[in-house]
């Protein structure tokens, strides 16, 4: 191959994984056409994207990109990059799904903003809505907390008068005594 073509690829790898900062790097050796699509198509349908790499030529992409792996085990063999879905938990959940379907796709490794991480870090993260309800709730604790350590004496004072008022009320179906009467 040649220098031009290298690096008219090298582009158009760089291009299509710009903005990709989540992604998990997997290895599919033995796995026919037919597998193949049909795993691309129902992924697909999940906004997630699958792209077989050359090896040498995405590691040029990547260290241009400041992307570094702390093993070059990553790359030996077949690659195939995912990348997509809203979030890298999101993705790792469905590749998790579909490698406990077809045993001939692996793991590599997974890459979060940039950062390798293991594939169990991975599915282990919160997602994007999971994140901001952790963020929301512990943003709205302390309000709450304080909502509540002030209606509570409140709340105390309205059981107390609800209580007496109910000793000193007649019972049903009784005449309530009379007045005294005023000089």
């Amino acid at each position: 191959m040649s220098k031009a073509i290298k690096q008219m690829e090298m582009n158009a790898l760089g291009q299509t994984f710009k903005e990709v900062r989540d992604m998990v790097l997997l290895t599919s050796s033995k796995v026919n056409a037919q597998e193949d699509n049909q795993t691309r198509l129902a992924l697909r349908k999940k906004s997630i994207r699958l792209q077989i790499v050359k090896n040498s030529l995405i590691q040029r992409v990547f260290t241009d990109m400041g992307i570094k792996f702390a093993n070059d085990s990553v790359w030996t063999g077949p690659t195939v990059i995912a990348w997509g879905g809203t979030s890298l938990a999101e993705l790792s959940r469905e590749l998790d799904t579909l490698l406990k379907k077809n045993n001939k796709i692996q793991v590599k490794t997974a890459v979060a903003d940039g950062q390798e991480v293991t594939f169990k870090q991975a599915l282990a993260m919160p997602t994007k809505a999971e994140a901001i309800g952790r963020v929301l709730s512990l943003a709205l604790s302390p309000a709450t907390r304080l909502a509540s350590q002030i209606l509570a004496p409140a709340g105390r004072i309205a059981g107390q008068i609800k209580t007496l008022r109910e000793r000193t009320a007649p019972a049903e179906g009784t005449e309530p005594a009379p007045a005294a009467a005023q000089a």
